[in-house]
């Protein structure tokens, strides 16, 4: 791997893997900043390999680096990092793509729509509609995608926690899965002009 183009020491010359590790146990940001600059391309390359949605693709992305960053005092040798994270960005994919085919029971999380009791028949055969065209549009979205909307839109929402365990993802994964899953929603909405201006 090439490393004509990182980033330079403060004093001006390229650290060795060795001395970003300590720097990195040190407390050093910009440790951190040359790794990623460093190997940020080979890890989105090896996850883009895999084709995931964009969503999971940016999940196995984040998730590698958090794997790095829990791990990073068991890398026995700091010159193979590149290795390691391949290896470990492609535990991520797979791991994506196993749960997406087992976990087939997510997606068919109860989701009806009550009725205002208050609301005349016109009302509510359109709210009815509506209601049908939108979890169409969730089931369109990506299995990570719809299983968190269904999940945590249900009559009876599950805790983060929960989608956590159901879905295999940290807790920390589940607000950020959950704001690009209503914003591919709203894009969805719009398109059918069912947004707020439809």
């Amino acid at each position: 791997m090439t490393t004509a183009t990182i980033k330079c020491s403060p004093a001006g010359r390229t650290r060795d893997m060795a001395e970003l590790f300590t720097a990195i146990g040190e407390g050093d940001p910009a440790a951190w900043d040359e790794i990623i600059h460093r190997y940020g391309g080979l890890v989105s390359a090896t996850v883009r390999s895999f084709r995931l949605q964009e969503a999971d693709a940016l999940d196995a992305i984040q998730s590698t680096w958090l794997r790095l960053a829990e791990n990073i005092h068991r890398v026995r040798d700091p010159e193979r990092l590149g290795g390691w994270l391949v290896t470990t960005a492609r535990r991520e994919c797979l791991h994506i793509l196993r749960h997406a085919r087992n976990r087939p029971d997510l997606l068919t999380v109860a989701t009806e729509t009550i009725a205002d009791p208050s609301a005349n028949p016109e009302q509510c055969t359109i709210d009815g509609h509506a209601g049908r065209v939108l979890w169409k549009l969730v089931d369109e979205l990506c299995p990570r995608q719809r299983s968190v909307l269904r999940m945590l839109f249900a009559d009876h929402p599950c805790s983060y926690d929960t989608v956590a365990r159901a879905i295999g993802i940290p807790v920390g994964g589940i607000g950020p899965t959950r704001t690009r899953a209503l914003l591919q929603l709203r894009k969805k909405l719009d398109q059918c002009e069912l947004g707020p201006e439809g």
